[in-house]
């Protein structure tokens, strides 16, 4: 663990110098949070109309906090990333390696977006309470619920997009999945929440990825409630699991595919 921990504080300690790159990265999701709030307004006549329950106050923040999980990740370089590790055979480094690839890219990925983390939070913070003048109501406790949710969220988010990367051992590209992949996040889960589908779409999202990677603790953080909480947790905690048995699987498979190959 300390190993991992070590990764992760190095990584942490190189985007430090990076701050003002990251926190100039934010007008692009400010200019996202201005659209979809004037969307949010005109589809609201009133803003205590309720719409699939929700109000305007909680359908913005709700699209706030997923919009934070959802551009801080950076799935994209870290699928690229792991992608190019297997093509260029740069992997075969880390196979000999005092550490678990799968821990190591987890670790090294979780300190590289920690910072913008930190500071897209804050910034979304301020600009939401900046257009709707009030936060929701949260206890000190629901309020290290949601971080704690935030951080198994990006977690399983981060174990999802590294099996799609790690598909490289396979095929020549794994671009285009992650494609899919985002796609079904950003629209599914990013937008809109689950409550907005058709009830058979909505049992459906209950049990996937969409559930426990952005509407979970975004939900949480807008009607907060023990249940949700408890029933968010549980999902995410499961979801960990499988995500890194699914990495740890295609890994293996991988590298004894270069074993076998003479790699």
């Amino acid at each position: 663990m300390r190993k991992y921990l070590f990764i992760m504080k190095s990584q942490i300690m190189t985007n430090l110098q990076y701050v003002f790159n990251i926190a100039f990265s934010f007008i692009g999701y400010l200019i996202m949070l201005f659209i979809l709030f004037n969307l949010w307004k005109y589809l609201y006549s009133d803003p205590s109309q309720l719409i699939n329950g929700y109000t305007m106050k909680q359908m913005t923040w709700y699209v706030i906090i997923t919009e934070i999980l959802w551009m801080t990740l950076g799935g994209r370089k870290l699928c690229r990333k792991i992608s190019n590790d297997v093509k260029s055979g740069n992997i075969t480094y880390n196979i000999n390696k005092p550490y678990n690839y799968i821990g190591y890219s987890l670790s090294c990925h979780l300190g590289d977006i920690l910072i913008k983390g930190v500071i897209f939070t804050i910034l979304g913070m301020v600009t939401g309470f900046v257009f709707l003048g009030s936060f929701p109501k949260l206890s000190i406790l629901s309020i290290i619920v949601v971080i704690l949710t935030s951080i198994l969220a990006t977690t399983i988010s981060i174990l999802l997009i590294t099996s799609l990367g790690l598909i490289s051992f396979f095929i020549e590209d794994a671009g285009p999945f992650y494609w899919v992949y985002s796609k079904i996040i950003l629209v599914l889960g990013t937008i809109f929440p689950i409550e907005y589908f058709p009830t058979v779409l909505q049992k459906i999202l209950n049990y996937s990825p969409v559930y426990v990677v952005s509407y979970g603790p975004a939900k949480l953080f807008v009607d907060f409630s023990w249940d949700k909480a408890i029933s968010v947790i549980i999902a995410q905690i499961i979801y960990v699991a499988i995500t890194y048995g699914i990495c740890s699987f295609i890994y293996k498979k991988g590298v004894k595919r270069i074993n076998v190959n003479g790699g």
